[in-house]
């Protein structure tokens, strides 16, 4: 990935790292450096390295990334890694789809972990938004734009599960109203470890960006944060090794069932940004073993009127084989205690 070096001119006095930023590299705004700032794409270099980049650019290895909130003085250099932009106008990909539901106005997907929703910095051409092209041969609303195509909501790379692409501009219009009003009813499924001690609750904390970690998110007091909302319910109970637990979202935000399970103390298996990992993530004790090689969440239900006809729609996506498997281990090394349903 290209890198731009900065070099701060020598007498400037220590400021913020965004602000000192912007004024040593104008032809970026001071969004455009934000962003690279928050995505743990700007570092500290040696002296140097930077006199011999050469005409901006750097290769050698980047060391622990800045945040907003660093300092910058005279004679610091900086690295900036600028992604390559995506295609504005993406190829149609012949990727196969687990298609759950579909209209002429409406699409819905069961997506596989590891899928990214449409391209952006460092993807590739396998996104789905590439597959849903090849799929309905073009018929996806432009209205979404060019380089996300009938995507109306996201899913994390990792997660899995039901997610909606709009195929005409009415129901991509209608899609976004109904979301942004909050009115899609969704649940997901999630194996969590260790067990909560509750059997269920209501998680209410503001969530924004970590203080000093700019690239995850965190529950926030102190102002910092948007108003979330997780409802969660013990569906079945491993011990008090971990638990299937199921989640029903009020809100949406980046990473909102991940960081309030966290919170609540019972992280997500596999999850290396908020909790346990799984297999790559060194579990030990008694979860070592278990099969997780991701996130393990899964997007289970969404129910909403239909974005045209206004029926009412639910969609269900199955737990996919990595999700079944892992429970199946736990099921056989803790026992198995079910629970009710989440209503």
């Amino acid at each position: 990935m290209p890198r731009t070096i900065a070099v701060i001119p020598a007498g400037n006095a220590p400021e913020r790292a965004d602000k000192v930023l912007a004024a040593a590299l104008p032809e970026m705004s001071r969004s455009q450096i934000q962003r690279l700032l928050d995505d743990g794409r700007v570092f500290l270099v040696s002296p140097d390295e930077a006199a011999g980049a050469g005409a901006g650019t750097a290769g050698a290895a980047p060391s622990t990334p800045l945040t907003r909130r660093a300092l910058l003085a005279g004679g610091d250099a900086v690295a900036l890694e600028i992604p390559e932009p995506p295609p504005a106008v993406l190829a149609p990909a012949d990727i196969p789809l687990a298609v759950l539901f579909e209209d002429e106005h409406l699409l819905a997907v069961n997506k596989p972990a590891g899928m990214v929703a449409h391209p952006g910095a460092g993807t590739g051409d396998d996104t789905l938004a590439h597959a849903a092209l090849a799929h309905t041969k073009g018929a996806l609303a432009a209205a979404a734009g060019e380089r996300r195509p009938g995507i109306v909501h996201r899913l994390d790379k990792e997660t899995s599960g039901v997610i909606l692409l709009a195929k005409t501009d009415a129901a991509y219009h209608a899609l976004v109203r109904q979301f942004a009003g909050r009115e899609p009813d969704k649940q997901y499924l999630a194996l969590v470890a260790p067990c909560p001690a509750l059997l269920a609750g209501s998680e209410r904390g503001d969530i924004g960006r970590h203080k000093t970690n700019r690239v995850k998110m965190a529950v926030r007091d102190d102002g910092g944060g948007k108003p979330a909302r997780t409802d969660w319910r013990v569906e079945e109970r491993f011990g008090t090794a971990a638990a299937r637990v199921c989640c029903k979202l009020f809100t949406g935000r980046t990473h909102q069932i991940r960081v309030h399970l966290a919170h609540r103390g019972a992280p997500i298996l596999g999850d290396l940004a908020y909790g346990r990992g799984g297999t790559a993530g060194g579990v030990s004790g008694a979860l070592a073993g278990v099969p997780v090689g991701r996130v393990m969440l899964h997007a289970e239900r969404i129910a909403l009127p239909h974005p045209v006809t206004g029926a009412a729609l639910e969609i269900v996506a199955p737990p996919p084989p990595d999700f079944r498997a892992a429970e199946a281990w736990l099921r056989e090394k803790f026992g198995s205690r079910s629970v009710a349903r989440l209503a």
